[in-house]
């Protein structure tokens, strides 16, 4: 390690969000071990700061975090926020320390805010070290403070769309081993992906945690189901490959995953939701889903542009909030 002379005083990381398509609930360890799994996701414009400085002697405190609440403590273990404890546990930077964060949407909204967090709390603790550490490490250091360190009943599709962005097909092999393939689509399909997508805040913020251990818990009556949805991963990633051409069959694919997604766990949807899907199909939206585990956070639709003004008008009582795609992960904002 450098002297600490010359190491950073203050970094800031930017790290991005994701939206998953297809797939999801493959990416839990104790499905892939034994089936192997597969998503489709993409990162957005939508993004996780994070701010870690060395923090005066002065303030009689040996960490202060500040988020969506203050913690001023002297501890490690006193740390309350589980995923900023962890990580400076794993990534050691002597205190005192300030760490600050914040987000350009609702936490536990199913966009991975989690994950993007800790990649980005991370990636910071590193540089502040003077380390120089590569996406992959990142993503799979955050992996294990969340799942080993935490115990956490997520997989591990976050924190490599948070680590490395763009959009990309992602496998899970029985060993362990995460393959990130980044889909290029021709013709402006990024671009004509995003035209034609709608992102809806329903207002209801969930712990996925609870959803997640009953769709943990069900996996050994719900394998089948989720065989199906990991080829439909590789069914979404071939239909996004000819987008240009077709927008439908994408709609169609997300849509069938969607239904199949909602025999996971009991509370994935609700009756408010699916009258609001029901809505926006009605009015023209090819297909769609809930965001991360379910329950509430963000509604996702695929609407051609056409169409949009008309699904806008379906679900007056939900906030449309414009969306566009990040091809970038992780990445350093500033270093002082």
């Amino acid at each position: 390690m450098p002297h600490s002379h010359s190491l950073p005083r203050s970094v800031t990381t930017i790290t991005p969000q994701r939206l998953s398509f297809a797939g999801g609930g493959t990416d839990l360890p104790d499905f892939y071990r034994e089936y192997g799994g597969a998503v489709v996701s993409t990162t957005i414009d939508k993004y996780i700061y994070v701010t870690v400085k060395r923090h005066s002697h002065l303030f009689n405190e040996t960490y202060r975090l500040s988020y969506s609440k203050t913690e001023h403590v002297n501890s490690l273990d006193e740390i309350e926020n589980d995923v900023a404890r962890e990580c400076l546990r794993l990534v050691h930077v002597d205190p005192p320390l300030f760490i600050a964060t914040a987000a350009d949407l609702p936490a536990s909204s199913g966009l991975g805010s989690s994950s993007s967090f800790a990649v980005g709390l991370l990636y910071a603790l590193h540089t502040l070290r003077g380390e120089n550490v590569s996406v992959g490490q990142l993503a799979e250091e955050a992996s294990h403070v969340e799942i080993e360190m935490l115990g956490h009943p997520i997989g591990k599709q976050d924190q490599y769309a948070a680590a490395f962005g763009g959009l990309n097909y992602i496998t899970f092999t029985s060993n362990g081993r995460v393959h990130l393939d980044p889909l290029w689509l021709p013709n402006g399909g990024a671009d004509a992906l995003f035209r034609n997508s709608m992102l809806f805040w329903t207002g209801m913020q969930r712990e996925a945690e609870d959803i997640l251990h009953e769709q943990r818990a069900m996996i050994s009556t719900t394998a089948d189901t989720l065989m199906k949805m990991r080829e439909m991963a590789a069914e979404c990633r071939d239909a996004l490959l000819v987008l240009h051409e077709d927008l439908r069959r994408f709609g169609t694919i997300v849509d069938v995953g969607w239904w199949a997604k909602r025999s996971l766990a009991s509370k994935i949807s609700s009756s408010q939701i699916d009258d609001c899907y029901a809505r926006a199909r009605e009015a023209g939206a090819l297909g769609g889903k809930i965001a991360g585990a379910g329950g509430g956070g963000f509604l996702y639709l695929i609407v051609p542009t056409d169409a949009q003004e008309r699904v806008r008008a379906a679900l007056p009582d939900m906030v449309d909030v414009p969306v566009k795609y990040e091809p970038r992960g992780v990445r350093l904002l500033s270093v002082v």
